[in-house]
């Protein structure tokens, strides 16, 4: 476990880190409704290699490592292996919402879309890492809400090819939409259209 404000001043994660922050356990003190990552199978970073800020601008790089074994492989699609393109998306997706946290936004982080993906090549069985690089040009911490937005481009590369670019890929993260007593049914337990008017 580490302090909050260590957290604050971490230029890079392990994946014991990662995961811990998943489970809701990596920070002591954490601010109330700090942000989590999704759990594996959906975490898609190993580890987080680079992280700077500079005021609203900075940039993230993380990395996944690929196995024969892992579980995409083994459903999509059965005689044609590939990863998902999907899921490198959702990992730059998870990357900018890390960001934001390690910028200083609470909250729960949800994808808010992309302007343009384009995909040039594929993620194989056989490959080695991935590296999703991710140059923030825009983090707001909007203080009246709570909310946060945080919006970047990502690259996709596998074993030191860019096979995927993802142009102004966008996570708000919100504040009271948490539901920390799932499977019971309570005030957020159905989905719908969220207020995007804070951002």
């Amino acid at each position: 476990m580490m302090r909050y404000t260590d957290f604050l001043a971490r230029s890079s994660f392990s994946k014991e880190e990662l995961f811990a922050l998943s489970q809701g356990n990596l920070v002591s003190d954490p601010p109330e409704e700090f942000v989590r990552l999704p759990a594996p199978p959906m975490l898609m970073i190993d580890r987080v290699v680079e992280l700077e800020r500079s005021g609203p601008r900075g940039r993230i790089v993380g990395e996944q490592d690929i196995h024969l074994t892992d579980w995409f492989f083994q459903c999509h699609f059965r005689g044609d292996p590939v990863q998902p393109g999907c899921l490198g998306v959702d990992a730059v997706w998870q990357l900018i919402g890390l960001y934001g946290a390690a910028a200083g936004a609470s909250g729960s982080g949800r994808a808010l879309g992309c302007k343009e993906v384009e995909f040039a090549g594929q993620i194989r069985p056989h490959d080695r890492v991935v590296r999703y690089e991710v140059d923030i040009r825009r983090f707001s911490l909007l203080k009246e809400s709570g909310s946060a937005v945080a919006v970047g481009t990502g690259k996709v590369l596998v074993d030191g090819e860019v096979i995927y670019t993802i142009r102004d890929a966008k996570v708000g993260m919100f504040r009271g939409i948490a539901y920390p007593d799932y499977p019971a049914p309570s005030a957020n337990s159905k989905g719908g259209i969220m207020d995007r008017s804070s951002l």
